[in-house]
């Protein structure tokens, strides 16, 4: 296991594949409770997940903008896991984009169902929420 301050370029091509990241933030229940969310990790070194304005993430990372990621490699690939911990900043632009992104990334949009799911999603609204790593952990067999 290594730990850093910053995402290697190691560290970004593992987390360009299509993998869930499971996010805690600070704020929540103890012992704290993960919950899978889609995730983009971008070129200055940040970590960035789209989520609806009045969802309790969201309302939690206002009380306290700490948070972690850990993806880890699917079963039947050797042992790999990043984890991105730090503070969080929650935007108001960007998120409609990322998640055009990230549902290409995830999903067929070739299928009528999910082009119709992503259309659903973009016609609500959605905030951006950015991890600013200070912590990065990482382990690979």
């Amino acid at each position: 296991m290594s730990t850093s301050s910053s995402l290697t370029a190691e560290d970004l091509e593992f987390l360009a594949r299509p993998l869930h990241g499971f996010l805690t933030v600070a704020a929540g229940n103890v012992p704290p409770e993960p919950r899978p969310v889609w995730f983009e990790a971008t070129a200055d070194g940040t970590v960035q997940f789209f989520t609806e304005p009045e969802s309790l993430k969201v309302r939690r990372l206002r009380r306290d903008p700490r948070a972690s990621i850990v993806v880890a490699a699917p079963v039947g690939e050797r042992e790999r896991w990043v984890s991105v911990a730090g503070r969080t900043t929650v935007e108001t632009d960007g998120a409609h984009d990322l998640a055009s992104r990230l549902a290409a990334r995830y999903w067929d949009l070739d299928d009528p169902t999910r082009a119709a799911d992503l259309a659903a999603l973009l016609s609500g609204d959605q905030l951006r929420v950015v991890i600013h790593p200070e912590s990065v952990r990482r382990y690979a067999y």
